[in-house]
């Protein structure tokens, strides 16, 4: 009796084994059939034609990994001719200003598929060693990208350098230029705590800003001051308005660009010509850091490095005050020139 039950155990075992054996090369083959089964309702007839300016995933996957190795130098140059990628002149450029938000901009517009950035900045126009290597030194400078996209680098010294708007115009007189500023005291002092930053980091001491940004002899503003001369931003622009029309010149408000991002990205997608892709789903607000961060997709999120948003130090008031003061009349030829009014004081 033992004997038969153990023989009628074995066989319903085998059984059992069978039909999952059977069931397990049927998922087999089943899937390896799935992509070259044609979907009922194609993604593409959901969402209507595709655009020719409407970038495939297949872009979008190359941007954000393949392009990352091809920087790196990985890449053979079969690949590169296989996918079709080349080094490009930037069709755009943030020219400044130091302590504005260029690298926020840049890394912000770079959530948008038509646009490649330069990860470092090259200082090519500003920096006579640079310069002297020739176009081709500084477009081998620039990140791979489709031929369809535009690369877009920043490197704020550009603004205030004088023989950087000729150089850009010998490249090409009709790229666009990226301006953004923020309230020139507040860019005055966030100048100043990065140098101060760098020299505590060195067991440096330094000056107070006050003492740099009023002269001692005259109580007066010191306009040889590095800090308080890049916040004059008209003085800088009209030196720009020689060789460009104000109309290849998009001012970006940097102090908006902190608090409300997706205008002031919307603006630049207008003015760069590009299709709007950004929106709310790629900006999240970080309460511990203070700032917006960045949000590719699913997987993929970035916030800016831990040194960007300082804590200023405590200015008197006083000096505050007689800056302001010092720089309201050239921030009202600034609104005049560019057509565009911030809530200065």
């Amino acid at each position: 009796m033992l004997f038969k039950q153990q023989a009628l155990l074995r066989q319903k075992l085998f059984v059992l084994g069978s039909l999952a054996i059977g069931s397990l090369l049927y998922l087999v083959a089943r899937v390896g059939s799935l992509d070259r089964l044609q979907p009922l309702c194609p993604i593409d007839g959901r969402f209507g034609p595709r655009s020719q300016d409407e970038i495939p995933l297949r872009a979008l996957q190359f941007k954000r990994g393949l392009l990352h190795e091809f920087r790196k130098g990985n890449a053979t140059k079969e690949q590169i001719r296989l996918h079709n990628l080349v080094q490009q002149l930037p069709k755009a450029i943030i020219i400044g200003v130091r302590k504005g938000g260029t690298r926020a901009l840049l890394e912000m517009l770079n959530l948008h598929p038509s646009v490649v950035k330069a990860s470092q900045e090259i200082h090519f126009f500003d920096n006579d060693e640079n310069y002297a290597k020739g176009i081709e030194w500084y477009r081998k400078k620039m990140p791979f990208s489709y031929p369809h996209q535009i690369t877009i680098e920043k490197s704020p010294a550009y603004f205030i350098t004088e023989e950087v708007p000729e150089r850009i115009y010998k490249m090409n007189s009709s790229i666009k230029l990226l301006i953004i500023v923020r309230e020139p005291t507040t860019r005055a002092i966030s100048d100043y705590t990065q140098v101060l930053e760098g020299k505590e980091r060195k067991n440096k001491t330094y000056y107070k800003f006050e003492k740099l940004a009023i002269d001692p002899n005259t109580c007066e503003v010191n306009t040889k001051y590095k800090a308080v001369r890049t916040s004059i931003y008209t003085k800088h622009l009209e030196r720009w308005l020689k060789y460009f029309p104000i109309e290849q010149f998009h001012i970006v408000d940097g102090d908006r660009l902190i608090t409300e991002p997706l205008p002031e990205l919307q603006l630049v997608e207008k003015f760069l010509n590009l299709p709007p892709r950004i929106s709310q789903y790629n900006l999240y607000f970080n309460a511990t850091r203070g700032f917006y961060c960045l949000r590719f997709n699913i997987v993929f999120n970035k916030c800016l490095a831990g040194s960007k948003g300082r804590i200023h130090p405590e200015v008197d008031t006083s000096v505050i005050t007689k800056l302001r003061k010092f720089f309201h009349p050239f921030n009202q030829k600034f609104y005049q020139i560019t057509g565009r009014t911030f809530n200065w004081p």
